[in-house]
């Protein structure tokens, strides 16, 4: 066991610690946009997550790239390991700049709809419309993110992060406040420094390819169709996960915003509120998606060296890992979730909104984990469509109807809609148990 915990550790280490420092710099956006108001953070949270969904479709490309990469590693062909990268870097282009340019002219009609606040439309529009115009990276870095992942070279994903992220700081201080002699953007100049950060983690990304990766097949050539075609079939229902996904996130937030019951003051503080409480959790479960995208690639390879028992048993154990791991960060959050939420909110009654929903995710961060890394540890397998089948149901068809009946139709309030947030999740868990229990993802061909 000892063994297998390093081989773990050593691959998602590195996946977790670029993943922290995504969503911690999520968080230092956060800091810095707080001290614009809760007009400016409600504009940012609404806007971030307007972007995670138009993102999400292209994004699905990693999970072809990490699958067919990792099963290429286990059978023994390296030098075939990196062809997939090439037909997805491709993919990223011809989707994301004709997309791109089509939704940086929409988002000024659709941002309304999310949230009708006129001050926070005003602060949300130019911020989302900068953050829009980087989708072509997004699908790069993600497909990248893929392949780095997959032949166990997390590191690199881990160094490029890091060296975008600090552009991204950089450029918030200079662009949201005005320094180094530019103007004061306030929010929109935390969407222009997030675009800019994002290409400079492509052009990087290109380095350390073009250094570790030519031997594998990179920019060599595009693949055929059959590849192109397990690309799509993997790629895809991941791809229509992750947007349905995201757009719930939107959903929700529409939700909060037209409570029924509060004025439009309140409702601004409650998105405000949600908007924190979400980017603190996504700091705490990043060692489970760590873990979980950990758990794909060991378990592509196990089955690419055709040994189906090693890849089930790769499941369970990582699982074990994630779910103590994250149960210990989830203390935190429940036992002095005040001290967190100081950090980001101002207002006292914001923070009261806050709290007991922030604790709520502390006391049962540890049973998503088991969801997150069996989800992950499917896609692997090539079970992707099993996957995004329980991941929509479970949110659209369950947890969506009822937290629109909990906020504006009865008017409950945050804390009984994040009851039913964490309720769903923790059936989302046990059904990928059941899926990863039978062993069905044992015979798909990739």
């Amino acid at each position: 066991m000892r063994d297998r915990l390093r081989e773990v550790l050593a691959i998602a280490l590195p996946i977790i610690g670029g993943m922290t420092s995504q969503n911690i710099l999520n968080l230092v956006d956060t800091g810095m946009v707080g001290t614009l108001g809760d007009e400016a953070l409600a504009a940012v949270g609404t806007g971030s997550f307007a972007n995670f969904l138009a993102m999400a479709f292209i994004t699905g490309l990693s999970a072809g790239v990490q699958t067919i990469a990792a099963r290429r590693k286990g059978e023994g062909r390296d030098e075939e390991t990196a062809v997939p990268l090439n037909g997805a870097l491709l993919l990223s282009i011809a989707f994301g700049v004709p997309v791109s340019v089509l939704l940086f002219f929409v988002v000024p009609s659709i941002f309304p709809v999310l949230n009708p606040d006129p001050a926070v439309v005003a602060a949300g529009v130019p911020y989302l419309q900068a953050r829009i115009l980087a989708m072509t990276a997004v699908g790069m870095n993600f497909s990248f993110r893929g392949y780095w992942n997959g032949v166990n070279l997390s590191k690199l994903y881990l160094r490029t992060l890091l060296v975008m992220h600090a552009a991204n700081i950089l450029l918030n201080w200079v662009l949201i406040f005005g320094h180094l002699g530019m103007p004061a953007m306030g929010a929109a100049g935390a969407g222009v420094a997030s675009a800019i950060a994002t290409y400079v983690g492509t052009a990087y990304y290109v380095l350390l390819g073009l250094r570790h990766a030519r031997h594998n097949g990179f920019l060599r050539g595009l693949p055929g169709r059959d590849t192109f075609r397990t690309i799509g079939r993997l790629a895809l229902p991941n791809a229509v996960q992750q947007l349905f996904f995201a757009l719930g996130f939107n959903v929700l937030f529409w939700i909060i915003a037209h409570s029924a019951v509060v004025d439009e003051a309140h409702a601004t503080a409650e998105v405000a509120a949600a908007n924190v409480i979400i980017n603190v959790t996504l700091v705490a479960v990043l060692p489970g998606l760590g873990l979980g995208l950990a758990a794909a690639s060991l378990v592509g390879q196990a089955l690419g060296r055709l040994d189906p028992a090693d890849a089930k048993a790769w499941g369970w154990d990582v699982v074990r890992i994630a779910a103590g791991v994250m149960t210990v960060l989830g203390l935190p959050m429940l036992l002095v979730p005040d001290a967190i939420l100081g950090v980001f909110l101002h207002d006292a009654h914001t923070v009261e909104l806050a709290r007991g929903p922030l604790r709520l995710v502390g006391a049962t961060i540890g049973i998503d984990a088991v969801g997150m890394v069996l989800m992950n540890a499917l896609i692997g397998a090539g079970a992707a469509r099993s996957s995004m089948v329980v991941s929509v149901a479970t949110q659209w068809l369950l947890f969506l109807p009822v937290a629109y009946l909990l906020g504006p139709v009865l008017g409950a309030g945050l804390l009984a809609i994040w009851i039913a947030q964490v309720s769903y999740r923790g059936l989302t868990a046990v059904i990928f148990a059941h899926l990863w229990r039978q062993g069905r993802w044992a015979t798909i061909k990739v």
